[in-house]
């Protein structure tokens, strides 16, 4: 009688299996991008296989596409779900903030393949979930002249619209106090020399910056763009910007209208103060702490450890920061010096799915909190979700496109919206959760410039150098 059962019983073990999946077989044949403009300008990768499974990642916002396609010399005919064996080979090329987004982007398309491959969530290849469901906050820019009651009102209304529990906002001394005579004291003339940069960076960032024009001109604007980056990028603790007591009263209002409407059930995060020194961020934090905010995001470069120490040791509100940093070791110092109570890493910056996973982890060892910086496509979103469900001590991730209602669109996924009621469903489905990507809705938002879609990576098929850190 078994005899004449063990066909069905085989045939019923193999309808679970993955049949067209043989993962010890797999090789990378093919790299692809396309390039996504507004709200993004971000590439977006495709690495394909010999099996027709698909692998998605995506380079940091703003990165070049290049940081991704250069590493296919290194990635063809490799078994994508070798993963941590490729990483290692790459990771030589990432640095910190957007320079981490190719070697960042590629990691978690491996996974993604990877995942597919054998049939299992992400979460599940990195030891299994803490929780079903993600917690966002929401990331919430108010366009037009600051103002805490309208920010307010802005945020109380996405709470009770969209059901978030978390939410955060910008608090910026360059908003609100440039312009505002006795706000701030600066070295005459900096002032405006520093807003103008800033608003041309802004201007930078659009579509038709640099759109074909006579040489002289393209070389005026790169002239241009290299004088507005120096300026706009100089750390606070050097700017030499200082708040005066009426600027600190403009600021603390601020937050005080913001509270009066939203009230203090909800936490609020803040971020992007501007571009002041210590002993600034030291009096504002003062001023603030009453208001029992989340955290301050940022308050100086990441790198300046000592500062974020010092500033960490006189503020009752924790600090947070890690976005632009790269790799786990790097990390390392924040945590020794007890300059944090919160770290911020981005997926897309860190060196992926499995950096992140292993800095959580240090971090918990350190007794500090992990949320995860999100302002990016679904790709990344779901990616990060897999890191949130698998890493015990993560709070929240971020959400910055609550106004972008295609934002789903972009990908195939079993929830449409992707993040709903404030939080996003950890998936069960394969890899990161996306079973395809929607090229109709990526048509739809092409970069105006860098604008093909799924261009060929050819010319890195067969480049070669002496890529090694030593011989």
């Amino acid at each position: 009688m078994s005899d004449n059962k063990s066909p069905d019983i085989s045939e019923a073990a193999l309808a679970h299996v993955n049949t067209y999946s043989h993962p010890s077989q797999l090789k990378i044949t093919d790299i692809k991008v396309c390039d996504l403009g507004r709200p993004f300008n971000t590439t977006i990768i495709k690495i394909l296989t010999n099996q027709g499974i698909e692998g998605y990642g995506q380079v940091r916002e703003g990165g070049s596409r290049l940081y991704a396609t250069m590493l296919k010399r290194h990635l063809l005919g490799e078994n994508p779900c070798n993963v941590d064996r490729l990483f290692r080979r790459i990771k030589q090329f990432g640095h910190h903030s957007h320079q981490g987004g190719g070697v960042s982007g590629v990691e978690i398309a491996l996974w993604d393949i990877a995942g597919k491959a054998y049939g299992v969530p992400v979460w599940q290849m990195l030891g299994g979930k803490f929780r079903d469901k993600i917690r966002i906050y929401c990331d919430t820019d108010v366009h037009g002249k600051p103002d805490g009651k309208k920010m307010g009102s802005v945020l109380k209304q996405r709470i009770n619209e969209k059901g978030y529990t978390f939410m955060k906002m910008d608090l910026s001394c360059d908003e609100l106090l440039i312009g505002e005579p006795g706000a701030l004291t600066a070295p005459l003339g900096f002032l405006d020399e520093y807003a103008s940069a800033q608003e041309m960076q802004w201007r930078m960032r659009g579509p038709d910056f640099m759109k074909s024009e006579t040489e002289d001109e393209l070389l005026c604007k790169y002239a241009e763009r290299r004088r507005v980056t120096d300026i706009a990028s100089i750390p606070g603790p050097f700017t030499q910007i200082c708040l005066t007591e009426k600027g600190l009263d403009i600021m603390e209002q601020y937050v005080k209208d913001v509270r009066d409407e939203v009230g203090y059930d909800v936490p609020i995060a803040v971020d992007h103060f501007g571009h002041i020194g210590v002993g600034d961020c030291i009096k504002l934090a003062e001023r603030l702490d009453k208001y029992n905010l989340a955290w301050y995001e940022d308050m100086v470069p990441w790198y300046m450890t000592d500062q974020l120490a010092e500033i960490s040791a006189r503020s009752k509100t924790p600090l947070c920061t890690g976005e632009d940093i790269y790799l786990k070791e790097n990390f390392m110092p924040l945590f020794e010096k007890r300059a944090v109570k919160i770290i911020h890493p981005d997926l897309i910056s860190t060196g992926g799915i499995y950096e992140t996973k292993k800095i959580g982890d240090i971090a918990q060892d350190y007794g500090v909190t992990m949320v995860i910086h999100m302002n990016e496509t679904p790709i990344a979103c779901m990616a990060a979700v897999q890191v949130a469900a698998a890493t015990e001590n993560f709070l929240a991730q971020e959400f910055h496109h609550n106004d972008y209602p295609w934002w789903s669109n972009l990908v195939k996924t079993r929830d449409n919206p992707i993040v709903q009621n404030g939080y996003v469903r950890v998936p069960d489905e394969p890899g990161i959760g996306i079973e395809k990507l929607n090229d109709d809705e990526i048509k739809e938002h092409l970069h105006t410039i860098v604008n093909g879609f799924w261009d060929a990576t050819d010319e890195w098929d067969d480049w070669y150098a002496m890529d090694r850190i030593w011989l």
